[in-house]
């Protein structure tokens, strides 16, 4: 008889034959940078999250390197916002800081930086308005500058995820042609227009204050279109891939990991943190062992990497053989 069950019969033999596994490696931890100074502000729909100023950073690195994470991505909370979002590019804007003092801190660490103007708008939207249209093609110059700013800071990869067409293409050759070709473009090419991410936008304090995203960003009933925007991001220049969100949308994972060769990350987003997080503390389930395998069940969909607010808890838990 074929016994599928005899690989099974003890752990040493079930991790010889394992097919996917998770690392500190694989993940990706997402920091808010406030301009508070001194801050550290707890998220209260995203328990175990905070919103540091740049100078509280030191603390969280040393945690972060010791628990093997070595990687962050930033988003910055300004002081003040503007019908520009002008804030985003400026050379002592939140986020340009965070980077400078980072790679002061810890050098070897991989700094992403979100690049969108929704968090430094004062309507909220990730581009330009005219009245309740949202302008594709006057956006595209200031989300380059902005990503050049990030760069000049020190910025090892930036991270368009605003959604205008274009833009892909737009920062690659600001980019190139200011000195930055070596600086890497991780396009958040598969963003849906999810309501996943609510939590996120408490944190970052970036709703639109009027209409909503859905012009721009993708529409939940599509897959194809999937493939077509990651194909065109590749085209334009992308280096590496993002499908947001994750967890409800592992089938787009699977298509785009079948579709290119480039390296892709699964965005574990704010709304499939704060359930987990909201069911563990009332005791529904098992927080740690469900969180360990939404992480991996992203991997095995084909995710090379996964943006996640779990990553400190999930790289204590595997130090600990969990």
């Amino acid at each position: 008889m074929i016994r599928t069950r005899r690989l099974r019969r003890s752990e040493a033999l079930r991790d010889l034959v394992r097919e996917t596994e998770l690392d500190a490696r694989d993940f990706i931890y997402p920091l808010f940078i406030t301009a508070r100074a001194g801050a550290r502000e707890e998220i209260i729909s995203m328990p175990g999250i905070y919103r540091y100023g740049a100078d509280r950073l030191e603390e969280e690195l040393d945690e972060l390197t010791a628990l093997g994470l070595r990687a962050v991505l930033l988003f910055g909370l300004p002081a003040a916002k503007d019908e520009l979002g002008s804030g985003a590019w400026a050379e002592d804007g939140v986020v340009q800081q965070a980077v400078r003092r980072i790679k002061a801190l810890r050098p070897e660490m991989l700094v992403i930086t979100d690049v969108c103007l929704c968090e430094y708008t004062s309507h909220g939207h990730c581009g330009l308005t005219r009245g309740a249209e949202i302008l594709n093609d006057e956006t595209l110059p200031l989300l380059a500058r902005t990503a050049l700013s990030h760069a000049a800071a020190g910025a090892d990869v930036v991270a368009p995820s605003d959604m205008m067409d274009g833009r892909v293409a737009a920062i690659r050759t600001a980019l190139d042609g200011d000195g930055f070709a070596d600086t890497a473009l991780m396009a958040y090419s598969v963003k849906y227009a999810s309501a996943y991410y609510g939590p996120f936008r408490e944190a970052a304090d970036g709703a639109p204050q009027f209409g909503d995203r859905r012009t721009y960003q993708m529409d939940p009933g599509n897959a194809r279109e999937a493939l077509r925007k990651i194909a065109v991001d590749t085209a334009e220049g992308a280096d590496m891939l993002i499908v947001k969100p994750a967890l409800a949308y592992l089938d787009i994972v699977r298509a785009a990991r079948e579709y290119t060769v480039l390296p892709l990350a699964a965005y574990n987003v704010s709304g499939e943190y704060a359930m987990l997080k909201a069911a563990g503390r009332l005791g529904w389930l098992d927080a740690e062992r469900v969180m360990l395998e939404n992480l991996l069940a992203m991997k095995r969909a084909g995710a090379d990497m996964v943006i996640t607010y779990h990553a400190k808890e999930a790289a204590r838990l595997l130090r600990e053989g969990r």
